[in-house]
This record gives C-alpha cells, sequence and structure tokens, in this order.
C-alpha cells in the first residue's frame, strides 16, 4: 500500500464528513439551503453543520497504525512528518528495512557517488531512525551496513539491534557489506578509502547470541551474512524459527548443532560460504525440514541428513559423500571442476533412490556413459554441460534409466562446443541408435542447440523413438533469458558475427536434418535470435 492509496482513503474520509445529512421524511437537505430567517432555525443549522464536519465514527488509532504499517518505509516517513495520525505510529513502525536502497543511497543516489560516502551517510540515517524508533512492535528488520566496522563499531550495531530485536519480532536480516572503497575515484578520499578496505577485512562482527535467546521465542526468519555466531549452548527459545540462511557466516558443527537444537521448526535451511564447516550433520530431530541449500563451503567434507521429511536438497561446490535418505525427490547439484553427470549415474542410484527431479551442471563429463540401474520415479531430467568436447547422443543410456521420465531438458553453451559439422552430410550419414523407446517423454529442450554432429543425432533420435513426445523446443541462442521480450530493460544480448554465424548454421541444420522428421502429434518450436536485435 503506497501513498497514492492512503490518499484514496482519506479523500473517502474528507467526503464522508463532507456529505449532506437526510431529514426524517427520507429526503436529504443541507444546513445551507434551511431558511435563515428564524433564530431557531439558525441554531439548529450551526449545530447541524458543525455536526456534518465531524460525522462518520473516527477511525481508532489501531488503524491508523495498520494502514501505515503497510507503506514503504520511505512513505512512512513522510506521511509521518505532516500528518499526526501518523506520527505517533511511527516510533513503533514494525517494518523497518534500513539498506541502501529502501534510503535512497543506491547507485549513487542523491549525489552520494563515493562508496566512503554512501557508508557514512547510510550509518547516519540508520543511527537517527532507530535513535527515534521505541522498539516497540517491530516484526520485522532489515539492517545492511556498509564497510562495517570502519564507521560503525560493534557497539553502535549491538545498539541497533538491541533496540529493534524486541519479543515479537518474527524477521531478522542482518548484512555486513564488504569494502567498495577500493572503487572510489575520489583523490580527496583515497587516504581514507585505503583505512576502510585494510580494516574491512581483518574485523568479524560477533552476532550476540544473547540477543536470540532473549528474544528469539518469536523470530521465524534469520539471515545473516558476513559475522561470526558462536552459541556455547542450546538457544532454547527459538522455537518458532523457519527459515535459517548463512551467507559468509563463521560457525563450526559444533556450534551449528547447538543451533539445530533449539530450532524444531526449521523447514528451510541455507549455508553459503560458510567456511569453517568440515561436516554437516541434520539431525532427525528437524522434523519439518523439507528443504536444504549448500553453495560453496570450500572445506566441507560430508553432508549427512537425518531429517526424515526431507524433500528438496541444492549443492554447489566440489562434490562430497552424501547422504541424504530415502525423502529426497529433488536434487540439484553443480560442481564445476568435476564429471557430476557419472557420479549421478554411479552414486546418485542409491543415495536417493526416490527421486523425482534431477538437475546437473558439469564441465568435463567423460564420453562414455554407463548407467548401472535406473531411476524408476524420476520425472524431470535437466542437464547443463560447459565442455567443448561431448558425444551428446550417449546420453540416450541415461534416458533409458528413467523409465518414468516426461520433460528432458539439456542445456549447452553453444560457442564452447567443438562441432563436427552436420551441414556437408546428407541426413542417412547420421548415427542411429535404434532399439531405443522413452514411452513417457512428453516435452524435451534444449537450450543451446548448434549444428554439432552428436547433437543433431540426438535430436533426431528423440524424434524417431519418443512415441509420446508432444512438445520439442530448440533454443538456437542459447538462454532464452536474453531475449528482448523476457529481459527486464528490453533489450537482447548482442550478439559478435561469429555468434550469428554460429546461429545461422544452427538455423541450416534444423532445416535440413529436424524438420522433416517432426510427426504431425509434436509441436516444434525453434526459438531464434532476435530479429531485431541480432539480424542473421
Amino acid at each position: 500500500m503506497g501513498l497514492p492509496a492512503l490518499n484514496r482513503l482519506m479523500s473517502m474520509q474528507r467526503d464522508r464528513r463532507r456529505r449532506p445529512t437526510q431529514g426524517r421524511n427520507g429526503l436529504v437537505t443541507s444546513s445551507l439551503a434551511k431558511r435563515k430567517d428564524s433564530p431557531c432555525i439558525h441554531d439548529e443549522n450551526s449545530r447541524l453543520d458543525k455536526k456534518s464536519r465531524y460525522s462518520g465514527p473516527p477511525l481508532l488509532e489501531d488503524i491508523w497504525h495498520h494502514i501505515h504499517s503497510l507503506l514503504p518505509l520511505r512513505d512512512a516517513a513522510r506521511v509521518a512528518c505532516v500528518s499526526h495520525s501518523f506520527r505517533s505510529s511511527w516510533s513503533c513502525f514494525p517494518n523497518l528495512s534500513l539498506t541502501r536502497e529502501t534510503l535512497g543511497l543506491d547507485n549513487g543516489v542523491d549525489g552520494l557517488s563515493c562508496p566512503c560516502e554512501v557508508a557514512m551517510d547510510l550509518a547516519r540515517k540508520t543511527d537517527h531512525i532507530l535513535k527515534n524508533h521505541s522498539g516497540i512492535g517491530v516484526k520485522a528488520l532489515k539492517l545492511e551496513i556498509c564497510d562495517f566496522p570502519f564507521f560503525n563499531t560493534s557497539c553502535d550495531l549491538d545498539r541497533w539491534l538491541h533496540i529493534a530485536v524486541k519479543p515479537g519480532i518474527e524477521e531478522l536480516n542482518l548484512r555486513l557489506i564488504e569494502s567498495r572503497a577500493s572503487l572510489c575515484r575520489e583523490k580527496s578520499h583515497a587516504a581514507l578509502c585505503r583505512k576502510i578496505s585494510q580494516k574491512s577485512h581483518v574485523t568479524v562482527y560477533n552476532f550476540p547470541c544473547s540477543l536470540l535467546d532473549g528474544s528469539g521465542k518469536s523470530i521465524q526468519q534469520l539471515y545473516l551474512n558476513n559475522c561470526a555466531l558462536r552459541p556455547t549452548v542450546a538457544l532454547g527459545r527459538l522455537r518458532s524459527l523457519t527459515s535459517l540462511n548463512f551467507f559468509f557466516v563463521r560457525i563450526t558443527e559444533n556450534e551449528l548443532r547447538c543451533l539445530f537444537s533449539s530450532s524444531i521448526a526449521l523447514e528451510k535451511l541455507t549455508l553459503r560460504s560458510c567456511d569453517e564447516l568440515f561436516f554437516l550433520e541434520i539431525p532427525s530431530l528437524l522434523q519439518r525440514l523439507s528443504h536444504l541449500v549448500v553453495e560453496e563451503c570450500t572445506n566441507l567434507e560430508v553432508i549427512k541428513s537425518k531429517a526424515p521429511h526431507l524433500y528438496s536438497f541444492g549443492y554447489r561446490g566440489t562434490l562430497v559423500r552424501l547422504s541424504l535418505g530415502d525423502s529426497l525427490q529433488n536434487l540439484y547439484i553443480d560442481a564445476s571442476d568435476q564429471d557430476v553427470v557419472h557420479h549421478a549415474c554411479a552414486d546418485l542410484l542409491h543415495v536417493v533412490p526416490n527421486l523425482e527431479a534431477l538437475e546437473i551442471s558439469s564441465y568435463y563429463p567423460m564420453d562414455t556413459l554407463v548407467v548401472p540401474g535406473k531411476f524408476l520415479h524420476l520425472q524431470r531430467l535437466c542437464i547443463g554441460f560447459f565442455t567443448p568436447d561431448y558425444d551428446y547422443l550417449s546420453l540416450v543410456s541415461l534416458l533409458d534409466a528413467c523409465p518414468s521420465l516426461e520433460t528432458f531438458v539439456l542445456s549447452v553453451e553453444p560457442d564452447r562446443v567443438r562441432k563436427e559439422s552436420v551441414l556437408g552430410n546428407s541426413s542417412h550419414n547420421l548415427i542411429q541408435m535404434p532399439g531405443h523407446m522413452h514411452r513417457n517423454i512428453k516435452d524435451v529442450h534444449i537450450i543451446g542447440f548448434c549444428y554439432a554432429n552428436s547433437m543433431v543425432e540426438l535430436t533426431c533420435h528423440i524424434l524417431e523413438n519418443v512415441k509420446s513426445l508432444e512438445y520439442l523446443t530448440l533454443s538456437i541462442s542459447g538462454d532464452d533469458e536474453i531475449l528482448c521480450s523476457k529481459s527486464e530493460n528490453g533489450i537482447c544480448l548482442r550478439m559478435n558475427k561469429y555468434m550469428r554465424m554460429e546461429a545461422r548454421k544452427a538455423l541450416l541444420a534444423v532445416e535440413r536434418h529436424i524438420l522433416g522428421k517432426v510427426p504431425s502429434t509434436v509441436e516444434l518450436e525453434v526459438v531464434k535470435p532476435c530479429s531485431r536485435c541480432n539480424t542473421l
């Protein structure tokens, strides 16, 4: 709810006060329409006129506070400056989002192009707002601090947190942003920026665990970035916590275990770049945990989950030993420097036997793909390749291992594929793999389709052997999101001359080898580069 909606509400209130009164005979009359020659009538008119200016019951204070709470922070502050009704509620405004964006300081707004100036002004405004806040009624606190601790001592940050984090708070989001002083081009700030860069890299903020123990009973979402959390005993009050998100947080497995022991309602857990973790064990105590994400925890060696209802797991980084339980149904793995495809075929069958959706990204897959068993329940398979050499036709054995598969997505970077051109061959020279029938696949999408032999062979194989196929999408330009029809700024990613030539060859391969094999029951869509931005 912004200022326009609030203006409409206040206009309705004014119109209601100006509404004419209704007489006993049902006719609408106005005090101004009365005769003025009688003193009694004049007195009555005065009383009616006075009454009409205050007609209708006044809004309760709680309703004004609720309306105020629905406004964005900057609008709420503006309204509090001009309205008595909202001024009192500003001191207990429930949704405090104190960031560069909400305070108008992002990207050099307000003439502050220097990062150190932005950091100083952000700290000043944050301090001013929290000093004037009672700390009562805060439901959500999002606090962004730039260049900590140069402009903000730990005492300042402790004081701000203790003002706003009180019993009743539901969401706490603390982001300590690393120094951007190295980007500063102002010569007058050079010495200051050097000090900021040096100090920001050596000091870590220790988040006060007592804050969670005292006010954590109501916290439902907790996000910490760039700090240390050192609980030594179980925090017995985190009974409402459902979402926990750590990014660059220094915490060990023993300290994390203390946190888990008091978070029995936890449903979503995200750990990113938490480099003090070597062994991650999810206890069976977390009965409600359904989503787990672990990314770039460089020292992690083992992930073991005993959570009985873990449904989705996302992992990015070097492959580690996994033990995830039988309940897992959605799995995403991105290990850029390892052969994830063959790891999935060799190991995941035993680790996640009931998997229904699998998404894997691999940079270095081997050519020969052998699947030792079957993913009996897998319905959606997404594979991303970023390697110049791969025999895409060998993926047929993986499709055979997924008898329930309905959706298959293959994503490649066409400019990285080392192409043995299919354009000089006729269709009968393409390798065929007869005898492979995939009975349930309905939707196939190849992102980054090119004219390499093995990719055209895989596409032809799917058209000839997947009798259940309904949709086939070939995206010539790679990721569809780069098209101007889907981008935020309405501009495509510009293609150089080489990329346009490769796209033209891919379209020629579709015309020569694909179009003639598309059954009438299959809907083919070829996503071409935008003709307005990248003419072929």
